[in-house]
Parts: C-alpha cells; structure tokens; sequence
C-alpha cells in the first residue's frame, strides 16, 4: 500500500500538517500545545493553544528505544467528558459556537489536553442511513468544542455516518478545516487509524480512537483501504499495532474507545478484553463511551481504564441514568498515571452538563467510586 495523501487541517490559527507513514505504522497528526490553566497559569486560558511553528514531517524520536528515557516526565494533567451531539434542542448551541459551551471551559480548558468523543454526522445533506437514530450538525461543532477548551476528538463512532457517503464526504471537508485534531474518521484506512501525536508541556502525547459498536456503520462504513469511513475495535489485532507502533514514538498512550452495552454500568466481556488487549500493547490510558451510562474507572496494571464516561453534551436527560455525567481528569507522569479525579455532572434539558450541589455531588461520587466494583480494576496505581 503506498502513502497516503498528506493533508492538513487548521488549528487554532496554525496549518498542522497529517503525514504519511514514516518510522510510524500509521500517519500521524503532530502538534505542539502549552500548557493552559495547570500549574499556575491563569484560570480560563483554553488548554491547548497552539504556539511557535507546528512540526510537519514524521518526529524526530528516534524509530527504536522508548522515547520516555530521554524526554520530560510531565507531569500534565488530562481531562475526558463523554458523547457529544448537537440533535434537536442541543443544536440551538451551534448558533453561538463561540460561547455557548462556556461553563464547561472551567472543566476542559483546565487541563492540558482534553478530550470527547463526537457522536454526529456534520453535514446539512445526504440520505438518512438504515438505522433508529440519525445525528448531524454542521461543521460549527468542532470550533464549537474548540472554545469550550476542547484539544482533540474521536468520531470513530455508530453516526459518524449517519447520512451516507454525501454525509461523509462533508464530516471529512470539516475534519480537513478544523481548529482542532480528529481522530478515528479518515477519507482512508490509514487515515482512520492515524494517531494524533501532540507536545504538552514536552511530553509527546498519542491520541488513537476506534469503534467496538459492531451495527450498520461498521458493517459498512469501517475505512478499508482507499476507502473512507472509521476506524475498528471488532478485532483488536489492528488496533493495537498502532498502539505499538505510536508507543515507539509517544511519551504517553491514549486511546479512546467506543464500546460496551447501552444501559449497564458494568463493562461487558469484550471491553475488558479489549482493555487488556490494548494494555499489552502499550496503551498507557484507555477511556470509552457508548452504554449512555457512567461504567467504573481504575488501574489495569500500569494502565489506567476508564470503561464508560456516559453522555456529556447531549438531549436524553429526562433519566437520572442517561443524565448522570462528568469529567475525568488524570495526571500523568512519564507513562504513568498517578492520580485521577471524577467531577459528577447532570445535563439540563438544554443538552450542557454542570456541576449540582454539593449533596447531591457527594453522593454521585460515592455511586461513581462503587461502579469499580463491577470491574477487575484497582482503586490506586502501582506508584498510588
């Protein structure tokens, strides 16, 4: 297979330039970001402004050894919410993309990365595809997230295509033109699986996503080849050798997974087999959506696993259960996690998720903690 066509998208005012394969298994999208509001920056600042000239090219680490011998230990800091969409009532968020995911600045830009999943076609256009329920927003979504302190997303999801291939054909011109990077979609297969490699604080950090959902989207949208469409979990073999491949070149591996069993709070047998799967591979932090509930959270060894974030921005609230939400954040030292944090959110009927009261906080994080139960994950890390 040769190499793919480079192409670029814009982020934050900079040209950042998706590579084909190099030393890499995959192309890989590079960047560089500061810090925002971690250690003593000021309460607000967006999390991953770009600065200086964007690397292009294939990195500079070299292709043998583990980049974390002679690099930065961090720490820095992470932050990941759940599913976006921006359907019925949530759409009326994109008329001020600017500003109406504000209050989640606080949440998101606080870290150094953060992190969600885009559960939505971003077209105007197509044919509704074969299936129950059909999300599409336009492509203001993404500079929508960008403002709310947003660094990368993944649509490897189950509606990243849900208006067919003229559907598809615009979600990739707004992946080609977004202020931020996406991963898990790609006008090809190499594409699709491509980590997005960013510098925070000088730690290199690898973002993969991929789908586990096996229904109509995979079935017959998975980018094979020259063709387009999202990256694929049902067999983990492919996934994890561009973990393999990204762990040669990254401080830190991050994967972000949509799997599970809608409804259940507890982790089906494929996503702990997949977990672990990923874990050997090199996979330093594995975090996932789809069960529409929050699922436990804890180490898998060095690896830290976080097997569901719920909905975030998102219309179903009328549940406690589907409204129930929040963000993870972790820090990160070299390749290790060293602590972690849970803030409990409930979305409001207007889609945006916030912070309650502090009972009722308190009794969320209680339910969140008793979720590990369910899990064969421990509460602390090996250096915990």
């Amino acid at each position: 297979m040769g190499l793919p066509r480079p192409y670029t998208v814009r982020m934050r005012g900079q040209t950042i330039s998706r590579v084909g394969r190099g030393p890499l298994a995959a192309g890989v999208l590079v960047a560089t970001l500061v810090a925002g509001c971690g250690q003593g920056a000021p309460t607000g600042t967006a999390s991953g402004t770009a600065t200086g000239s964007a690397t292009t090219g294939t990195p500079t680490t070299p292709a043998t050894g583990s980049p974390t011998t002679s690099r930065p230990a961090g720490p820095i800091t992470l932050a990941f919410g759940g599913d976006v969409h921006f359907a019925d009532q949530v759409g009326a968020l994109l008329d001020q993309p600017g500003t109406s995911l504000a209050s989640l600045r606080p949440h998101l830009g606080a870290a150094d990365l953060a992190m969600v999943n885009l559960e939505t076609a971003l077209t105007r256009r197509g044919t509704p595809a074969p299936k129950t329920y059909h999300f599409r927003a336009g492509p203001t979504a993404l500079p929508a997230l960008a403002a709310a302190g947003v660094d990368v997303v993944t649509m490897a999801n189950n509606h990243a295509v849900d208006y067919g291939r003229t559907g598809l054909q615009d979600t990739l011109a707004a992946q080609r033109t977004s202020p931020i990077p996406v991963v898990g979609l790609g006008p090809d297969e190499e594409h699709a699986y491509s980590p997005a490699i960013l510098t925070v604080r000088g730690v290199r950090v690898a973002v993969l996503g991929a789908s586990q959902v096996n229904d109509w989207t995979l079935q017959n949208w998975t980018a094979h080849g020259s063709r387009p469409g999202i990256a694929s979990s049902v067999r983990t073999t492919r996934l994890a050798a561009e973990v393999r491949a990204a762990r040669e070149h990254a401080d830190l591996v991050v994967v972000y997974l949509h799997w599970g069993t809608e409804k259940l709070t507890c982790p089906d047998d494929r996503q702990e087999r997949t977990a672990k799967a990923l874990a050997r591979a090199g996979a330093d932090i594995v975090v996932g959506t789809h069960a529409h509930r929050v699922q436990g959270a804890g180490w898998m060894g060095n690896t830290f696993v976080a097997y569901g974030l719920g909905n975030f921005v998102w219309y179903n609230s009328s549940t406690v259960g589907s409204s129930t939400t929040g963000v993870l954040t972790l820090t990160a030292r070299g390749r290790q996690v060293v602590s972690s944090s849970w803030t409990p959110m409930r979305i409001a009927r207007s889609g945006v998720p916030s912070v309650p009261s502090r009972k009722v906080r308190t009794q969320m994080l209680t339910s969140w903690r008793k979720t590990r139960g369910c899990t064969d994950l421990a509460a602390t890390g090996p250096t915990g």
